[in-house]
């Protein structure tokens, strides 16, 4: 991506850098802070590949290869579980305090944010018992490093790092939001999608390290096997990618069609972005110097969501107006 990329030195890193005797943020985009969200898809699509009913309006998914389970975050209190090789099978459900808000996959499990109750809830597979955390505020992405749990906390502005239930420190400072938080190897960061920056976090030191600020309107982001984080700029329609400690932006990619929902195939290099103005998936190959079109299929409408099963290469695109769970095999 060398070619496309236009990161000018300096610029962006951690609010005060101006020489101006006026307050300057680099990182603020605009004075009317509001964060991005999906565009509003077409409102009929001839969607790829096999769609499973699913009788709700989906609001995230993962998949668990290990557990061969897909997670289903939907509008209603529960959790449904699909498998993996056979989506179309009856789905389990999972009883939870209120609709999950975010949703992110371990290694044989999930951990569902329910925003509405202040709460995480561990969900190992294939038992899918719910274990839970108790947060302050309403929690965002969360994930795990080692046997930390960190938890962002959107309305609170901060990271909790949390070992065996208990928070053993809250770290804030430049946030406005911290909505998702990823790991790439022992590095940590957090996706702020109000003031669409990314942060390094620092968790020995406890704080907020370098930021840099993503596109015009970042939504989502996953990591790849490069330790990079790849995110979706949707009101500046491309895909970015960021190294970490410090973070900075390497890579930028213009995708027309308000990407949204993103993941990766680290068995096959492919980054799967939805484009909700479209009705479309699109996979890139990410392992060269810039993104390459490998892949374009039509999904069901409003495709917010989207994850992939590495073992087979298939691709599973959600739909959160209520169409179903489209299956597709590149």
């Amino acid at each position: 991506m060398h070619r496309l990329v236009a990161v000018v030195s300096g610029v962006a890193l951690l609010a005060g850098c101006s020489q101006s005797s006026e307050p300057h943020d680099d990182l603020q985009v605009t004075d009317n802070l509001v964060a991005a969200v999906a565009a509003v898809s077409p409102s009929t699509s001839a969607p790829s590949g096999t769609v499973v009913p699913v009788a709700a309006k989906i609001t995230g998914m993962v998949a668990v290869p290990r557990a061969r389970t897909v997670a289903l975050a939907t509008d209603s209190p529960q959790l449904l579980l699909l498998n993996l090789d056979d989506p179309g099978a009856p789905a389990r459900s999972v009883a939870m305090p209120g609709p999950v808000t975010a949703l992110s996959a371990l290694p044989d499990g999930v951990l569902a944010s329910v925003g509405s109750a202040r709460q995480v809830l561990t969900v190992p597979l294939p038992a899918a018992t719910p274990t839970t955390l108790q947060v302050q505020n309403a929690p965002g992405s969360a994930t795990v490093q080692g046997d930390l749990t960190l938890v962002p906390l959107t309305d609170g502005k901060a990271v909790d790092v949390v070992r065996d239930g208990v928070a053993e420190k809250k770290i804030s400072g430049s946030m406005f939001s911290a909505d998702q938080v990823l790991t790439t190897g022992q590095n940590v960061v957090v996706l702020d999608r109000l003031r669409t920056a990314l942060f390094d976090i620092d968790l020995t030191e406890g704080k907020v390290g370098a930021g840099q600020r993503a596109g015009f309107g970042a939504t989502n982001a996953t990591t790849d096997r490069y330790g990079r984080v790849l995110v979706t700029d949707t009101r500046g329609g491309a895909l970015l990618a960021f190294t970490t400690n410090p973070v900075m932006l390497k890579q930028r990619y213009p995708v027309p069609g308000a990407p949204y929902g993103i993941t990766y195939d680290p068995e096959r290099d492919l980054a799967w972005v939805t484009l909700t103005e479209r009705n479309e998936v699109v996979g890139y190959h990410v392992a060269g110097g810039e993104p390459r079109e490998t892949h374009r299929f039509a999904t069901v409408v409003q495709p917010n969501s989207v994850t992939v099963d590495p073992d087979s290469g298939r691709v599973l695109v959600a739909s959160a107006t209520g169409g179903g769970v489209q299956v597709m095999q590149p």
